[in-house]
């Protein structure tokens, strides 16, 4: 796409991610039950820092930090963070899979909360679900798309 090329140390990939949790075990167990992910690091670090991550097991090199909001965080952001998280809407990640609407099946029968329902979209099809935490999580079957597949996408 005309990237420029440089020289030097460069940035390879993304390898951490963080989502913001309410409760840690819960977290862990609906990251690795109901979606499928292992158990990356689970330290704790004094009475008030646990480290966890979990990773797909296909893609092993991108973790997901699940973390509270508390230390080292100052008090008032995080409970500016647990308000949030309170609302249900904070950004979470996008996932992607093979096929949406089986994955929503499978996923729904397994108690999972979708705000959206599998829909066609031009870049393939997509739904919204929540995990355990209030997180949005996007599901999207992707397919090729280009620029005109989108004259009359209303994002709404």
């Amino acid at each position: 796409r005309g990237r420029p090329v440089a020289s030097g140390p460069m940035i390879t990939n993304v390898s951490l991610v963080s989502i913001w949790v309410t409760d840690h075990d819960a977290a862990k167990d609906f990251y690795t039950d109901i979606l499928g992910f292992e158990v990356g690091d689970d330290m704790t670090f004094g009475p008030d820092f646990r480290w966890l991550t979990v990773f797909h097991p296909d893609h092993p090199e991108v973790h997901l930090h699940l973390t509270t909001p508390g230390p080292p965080l100052p008090d008032e952001l995080a409970a500016a963070m647990r308000r949030a998280q309170a609302e249900g809407g904070l950004p979470g990640v996008g996932l992607t899979v093979d096929d949406c609407r089986k994955t929503y099946e499978e996923l729904l029968a397994k108690g999972v909360e979708f705000i959206q329902e599998p829909a066609d979209r031009p870049y393939g099809v997509e739904a919204l679900m929540r995990d355990n935490s209030g997180n949005w999580i996007v599901l999207v079957e992707a397919k090729p798309y280009t620029e005109a597949d989108f004259a009359d996408f209303d994002p709404s």
